[in-house]
């Protein structure tokens, strides 16, 4: 793909191209997703210690959330703000702008105040960067999250937005979303993923820094705060197949809620059709619970109380991306994670499903972004152009033990699949639909979500994967 058509766009024309293959409308965003087209040697069969050696060359996780990290950065207007989450905040307006929010067509008046990051180089020049975001936005106040690259043939990049974040949706916020049409004939933004147009000519993102504008009404003293600000950047090559890893730290299965989006059907529609599109927020939301946060009953008491599991209305609203007109958006999804107490969220991709095992074994569930054919994962039952799921352990034979949300109620989520099929739909970059045609796979994107001050084994197994 070499344009920058909207993301939902190309989702619709993919779900139709799969028209005749029973398929959830579970929306999670991959269709349009074209990872990018490498150069890197082919890859081999996995070994325990190879995962972090092959994500450092081909994936690069980089964020700053310290406070050293922010006092490194160029301030205009924003402080660090100390504690045990390090972050910043609005001090002083470094000035003031009117934005008409083009959902609710209201034109306001805001003091804005910005952080702009050091210069990032990434260990491999990138033809993907999806920034993800951590922060708390209390009523009235809102951030936008930019990035800047320097091209491999020494031009620059536009700045270009990768989304405009807030957790609220009262009547003195804007709508979160997305932005579209934003290219520079060179690269394009879709939706949440930064891309090079034509990789096959060699171009490269060789580095980026990235920008967050905090904004607040004017005169007033509430102020966003950032936590975490950060990017992946990757370089993958195009493969229809990836390389098997053997099973290695199996056996275990952590104790994850499982929720269905199917029982949602119908259910608040102007949130992407209702629940049958909410596998992201879904999974998102049975990974908050994992770590024993849950909305308040204030905060779910405009749901129905005919409604089951009112949380997971709660989290399709609240990651819903006006723009993209869905609840797939990855960062909004790893920012509404990040909203509750001491909670951490990110984007990144995996390089193997060791990489997997690893996070399972230190009591890290992850969320997986995958798309395929009825055929090419038993047990599913559908196909589908995009859909997210949490793989929450693994059998004694290595076999994946998923909650995947497209099921029909709440005790059959629990599902387990075929180690080797699931890698594959996972990890690959290209695939063919049920028309024979090439649409792309999502190359090992993942949530990550995890606690503000992990324990040792999970610091350690994050650090090795890039992440902390």
């Amino acid at each position: 793909m070499t344009s920058s058509a909207p993301r939902r766009t190309v989702l619709a024309a993919a779900l139709a191209a799969a028209a005749g293959v029973a398929a959830p409308s579970a929306q999670a965003v991959d269709a349009s997703r074209r990872p990018a087209a490498g150069t890197a040697a082919p890859a081999t069969a996995t070994t325990p210690d190879a995962p972090a050696r092959r994500s450092k060359s081909l994936v690069d996780y980089h964020a700053w959330t310290t406070t050293a990290d922010w006092t490194k950065g160029h301030a205009k207007g924003t402080r660090p703000a100390p504690g045990a989450r390090p972050g910043i905040r609005l001090a002083r307006p470094a000035g003031t702008s009117d934005y008409k929010d083009p959902h609710t067509g209201k034109t306001t008046s805001w003091e804005y105040a910005t952080w702009t990051s050091p210069v990032h180089r990434p260990g491999t020049p990138a033809t993907e960067v999806i920034a993800s975001w951590n922060a708390h936005t209390p009523p009235g106040t809102w951030i936008a999250v930019a990035l800047r690259g320097t091209y491999t043939d020494g031009g620059r990049s536009p700045w270009y937005v990768m989304g405009r974040w807030t957790s609220g949706d009262g009547d003195g916020d804007i709508r979160r979303t997305s932005v579209d049409d934003q290219k520079d004939g060179k690269s394009s933004v879709s939706t949440d993923t930064f891309a090079i147009d034509n990789p096959a000519s060699g171009l490269r993102l060789a580095s980026y820094e990235l920008r967050v504008t905090l904004y607040r009404k004017p005169g007033g003293t509430l102020t966003p705060t950032v936590w975490r600000l950060g990017a992946m950047g990757s370089d993958l090559p195009d493969r229809f197949e990836v390389p098997a890893s053997g099973p290695g730290r199996v056996g275990r299965e952590l104790v994850v809620p499982r929720y269905s989006q199917e029982i949602h059907k119908g259910q608040y529609p102007e949130y992407d059709n209702g629940g049958e599109a909410w596998c992201s927020p879904t999974s998102s939301q049975m990974i908050v619970e994992y770590w024993g946060r849950k909305p308040t009953q204030q905060q779910l008491s405009w749901v129905n109380p005919d409604y089951a599991d009112p949380q997971v209305c709660h989290a399709a609203r609240h990651t819903f991306d006006y723009q993209y007109e869905g609840c797939g958006n990855w960062p909004f999804n790893a920012a509404y994670a990040a909203t509750y107490r001491d909670l951490q969220g990110v984007v990144t991709r995996l390089s193997s499903l060791t990489d997997v095992e690893r996070l399972i074994h230190a009591g890290i569930p992850v969320i997986t972004s995958q798309s395929f054919l009825k055929t090419e994962l038993d047990g599913a039952g559908y196909g589908t152009a995009g859909h997210l799921m949490t793989v929450v352990g693994f059998t004694e034979d290595g076999d994946i033990i998923a909650n995947d949300p497209a099921a029909p109620d709440n005790a059959a989520v629990r599902r387990v699949y075929k180690r080797r099929q699931f890698e594959n739909i996972w990890l690959r970059t290209k695939r063919h639909d049920a028309n024979g045609q090439v649409k792309s796979g999502s190359g090992g994107v993942c949530y990550l979500y995890f606690p503000a001050k992990p324990a040792p084994t999970q610091h350690r197994v994050l650090a090795e994967l890039g992440i902390r």
